[in-house]
């Protein structure tokens, strides 16, 4: 039986730098076929996370957003209106792999959208594959299509042979999902992009699921990932769907798994298997403050191993296993001192 690895159990060590200043450092990345990041970070396609206020500021602050599908076509297309004449650019739209995605395709590359998203849980699937090949036929290649999710190389290349430019990779690591608990399966997300990133083909990676701060993505670039995909780290903020809750004098956001059964309700009018859960999150205030620190945190990691872009990175990152000790030494441990 493999041991398998996540975040949690690695640190990067830290290496000679001559970097004088971290704007030295460039955290571009390039997802491949036309869609290119100043910031290696993407807005999961939840409903509580992305519409146009989130992919707006994403793409202002380098990065992109995916606007979610759980709407109708007319209401996804308008919110990548919204988005585009905000001056938006890097505007993905998630679509599924039955019924209207090549409808729903058309209409959100129609209104402004830059990628497509095709999102669904369990990427390497037939469905997925007969999908792919739909949207090719449509499209043609110019058309940056990301899809996933998948756990390892062999899903990583197929979905690449079937027409995928950039696959997101992980399942089960969210920090809302509960599907390894439901059914067992999954890859911690550390291992989930080792093995993802031995692909010979022209693919980006991209890690998405179990980012936890700023130290967790520069462990995923340094491990092979060409971007992160991140929910939780965003969420509650002002630029997330929803209203803002008031309890007690205290602010909240509602943020919940996709699969989530008050998620599938909303938006199906039922449910079958639950595979999230759904919370009231403290509002966290100003979206482009939180980018900012994780911008800072990047920069801050890439100096560490002296490197200036993400190929030296990962060409110099050294990785090491901690303990459990380790791990609780690296935090903040006064807080839970004993005196």
């Amino acid at each position: 039986m493999n041991e398998v690895l996540t975040y949690d159990d690695v640190l990067l060590v830290p290496q000679y730098s001559n970097i004088r200043s971290r704007k030295e450092i460039d955290i571009s990345t390039d997802l491949r076929n036309n869609l290119k990041l100043d910031l290696p970070i993407i807005s999961s396609p939840m409903d509580t996370i992305t519409e146009d206020d989130m992919a707006s500021s994403m793409f202002y602050a380098g990065g992109a957003g995916i606007i979610h599908r759980y709407n109708t076509i007319d209401e996804q297309a308008k919110l990548v209106t919204s988005a585009f004449r905000r001056g938006a650019m890097n505007v993905g739209a998630a679509i599924g792999i039955t019924g209207d995605y090549v409808e729903r395709s058309h209409a959100v590359l129609e209104h402004g959208a830059s990628f497509i998203c095709v999102d669904v849980a369990h990427g390497h699937h037939i469905l997925m594959e007969k999908a792919l090949a739909k949207l090719r036929f449509e499209f043609g290649d110019n058309l940056h299509i990301m899809a996933g999710n998948v756990v390892g190389l062999e899903g990583a290349n197929d979905l690449a042979d079937w027409g995928a430019n950039s696959v997101r990779c992980n399942i089960g690591g969210g920090s809302i999902c509960s599907t390894r608990i439901q059914t067992g399966h999954g890859l911690p997300g550390l291992q989930t992009i080792i093995d993802c990133a031995k692909t010979d083909r022209n693919i980006a990676v991209i890690a998405d699921g179990g980012i936890k701060n700023s130290g967790d993505i520069v462990k995923a670039l340094a491990a092979g990932a060409d971007a992160v995909l991140i929910g939780s780290l965003l969420a509650a903020t002002n630029a997330t769907p929803g209203e803002i809750i008031n309890q007690k004098g205290d602010k909240y956001k509602i943020y919940r798994g996709m699969a989530s059964k008050e998620a599938q309700i909303d938006w199906k009018g039922d449910y079958s298997s639950f595979e999230g859960v759904s919370m009231f999150m403290p509002y966290r205030g100003n979206v482009t403050d939180i980018l900012d620190d994780l911008e800072r945190g990047i920069r801050s990691g890439f100096s560490y191993s002296g490197a200036r872009t993400l190929k030296e990175l990962r060409a110099k990152a050294k990785f090491v296993r901690q303990t459990v000790a380790g791990l609780s030494e690296s935090g903040a441990h006064i807080t839970t001192r004993k005196w």
